[in-house]
């Protein structure tokens, strides 16, 4: 061994690391710490994060470049690992059964057990290995159990057991790796938690600025693409990232299927690579669906051009190699075709979720003072729908007493309004009834059930960032909380389209 007590690995070797996995530096370190023979082992490690965070990819890095640190390759070597899938075993017995053989494989020893149904067949055979063989000063061997939690018909001592492991063998360091670790799951204390924290909007561009650097568009200088590479992304992540792309893989596809469309002005030479809002622009069409998102076999409809920007590739890996040519199209052909590729959400969500879309948008494009007129059935024995009010009865007559010709225009047609939770749940109460037997009625008699789960709906539509939570209070505190401001996020031909596939004439229901 070193003269030093204490020692870390190269700081070379740390800092290719951190190049290969960025915004990882901090992870990488203590981990490093952990598992190094010189520095500080420990027996047991827990690594926690959510999907798709650099967890097991980055260990298996680590562990592979701090192996051969000692110039040796013989069964001398200081360090040596093994990591075992635990999502490939069908059974604890094929998980202790994979556990020998890995590590068998490690170390090159011959005359691995065939059979291990215990935990303590899997302790005796690894003490053979690894506590009753002579290994030299300073031998340390890490066993990385990867997706632990997700083991098949685990028994509820298998993870406490699997820690005991090196408590008998001095000479190993366990590493479960998870999704998120209950408390005191291994049933030991002093065990070091590494978290791996979801990544940031920073995060993410500055990922993909370094390690998916798009080529020079012609016309441009790299560095006008590197630019315009970051601030596209920028926009990716806020209009895509918390409803389809909130990993990084999906995130790169994302971007990956979306700059070919993105950039094809500048390809074609209509915009200039510094005129970002123009592309955007352009592009938004792209960035408010997920239909690139999911790659799929289903074909182009052929009564669309298959050479215009409005054409619509369902499989993103083609799309983004074989970007389209630019043609202009007339606009009522760009409307009709984007509102023709629109989701369905007529089949997409359920009754209930629907409902309280159609009262959303009622709340959001209706004034406060006519929800009486409206919904309430105390003076009138019924709902007025109109009320009788429209902009000439509520106008009168002017100061000089003709008619007042100010004309208003629809509500409709000045974006949707903030909204306090709890009018929406009101109104959805009150039209309720009416609206189910009216969809009941279309159905001859079946009709579809109610789901009683009116705040599993409403998160489903906040996840779908069909409904917007607005105000202070956005993205903090409870998300169900009555006074709540929303907004609703979907324009009128959704809308008149939703309900009518419920029998319901929603323009019946505004107020002019």
């Amino acid at each position: 061994m070193s003269n030093s007590f204490f020692q870390l690995p190269d700081e070379l070797v740390l800092t290719t690391l951190a190049q290969a996995f960025p915004c990882r530096d901090s992870q990488i370190r203590a981990l490093a710490t952990l598992v190094y023979p010189r520095a500080a082992p420990c027996q047991n490690i827990v690594l926690h994060g959510t999907e798709a965070t650099g967890k097991s990819a980055m260990t298996a890095a680590l562990l592979d470049t701090l192996q051969p640190l000692d110039g040796q390759t013989d069964d001398n070597a200081s360090l040596r690992f093994a990591i075992v899938n635990s999502t490939e075993c069908i059974t604890s017995r094929h998980l202790f059964e994979s556990v020998i053989s890995k590590v068998a494989d490690a170390l090159r020893w011959d005359g691995a057990p065939s059979r291990c149904e215990t935990a303590s067949q899997l302790t005796v055979a690894l003490s053979k290995m690894l506590k009753y063989t002579p290994r030299p000063d300073g031998f340390r061997f890490v066993l990385v159990f990867d997706g632990i939690d997700h083991q098949r018909e685990a028994p509820p001592t298998l993870l406490p057991a699997l820690a005991r492991l090196s408590e008998i063998i001095p000479c190993m360091t366990t590493i479960f790796i998870v999704t998120s670790p209950p408390a005191n799951f291994l049933r030991t204390s002093f065990v070091p938690h590494i978290h791996f924290p979801n990544y940031t909007k920073p995060e993410f561009v500055a990922i993909l600025a370094a390690t998916d650097p798009p080529a020079t568009l012609p016309g441009t200088t790299p560095e006008g693409t590197t630019d315009l590479w970051a601030r596209f992304t920028a926009a990716v992540h806020d209009a895509l990232a918390r409803a389809a792309s909130r990993t990084l893989p999906a995130f790169r596809h994302a971007c990956a299927a979306l700059w070919p469309r993105f950039t094809a002005p500048v390809v074609a030479g209509t915009h200039g690579a510094r005129e970002f809002s123009k592309l955007l622009i352009a592009a938004r069409v792209h960035f408010q669906e997920e239909k690139l998102l999911d790659p799929g076999i289903v074909a182009v409809p052929p009564s669309q051009p298959p050479t215009t920007t409005n054409t619509t590739i369902t499989n993103g890996v083609a799309a983004a190699n074989h970007p389209p040519k630019l043609q202009p199209l007339p606009l009522q052909q760009k409307v009709s075709s984007s509102v023709q590729h629109a989701p369905d959400l007529a089949a997409l969500l359920p009754t209930t979720a629907r409902l309280l879309l159609l009262a959303a948008y009622l709340a959001s494009h209706n004034a406060t003072k006519h929800d009486l007129v409206l919904f309430s059935t105390h003076h009138h024995g019924r709902r007025r729908r109109r009320g009788g009010l429209s902009v000439g009865s509520m106008g009168g007559r002017g100061r000089g007493g003709g008619a007042n010709k100010h004309r208003k225009i629809a509500r409709k047609l000045l974006g949707a309004h903030a909204f306090v939770l709890e009018r929406m749940l009101a109104i959805f109460a009150a039209v309720r009834s009416e609206w189910d037997a009216k969809s009941r009625a279309g159905m001859a008699g079946g009709g579809e059930a109610i789901d009683a789960d009116i705040g599993m709906a409403i998160a489903t539509l906040a996840s779908l960032r069909l409904l917007v939570r607005v105000g202070g209070a956005a993205g903090n505190g409870d998300p169900l909380d009555r006074g709540g401001k929303w907004r609703v996020n979907v324009g009128w031909e959704v809308v008149r389209g939703l309900g009518r596939s419920m029998g319901v004439e929603v323009e019946e229901w505004l107020i002019e």
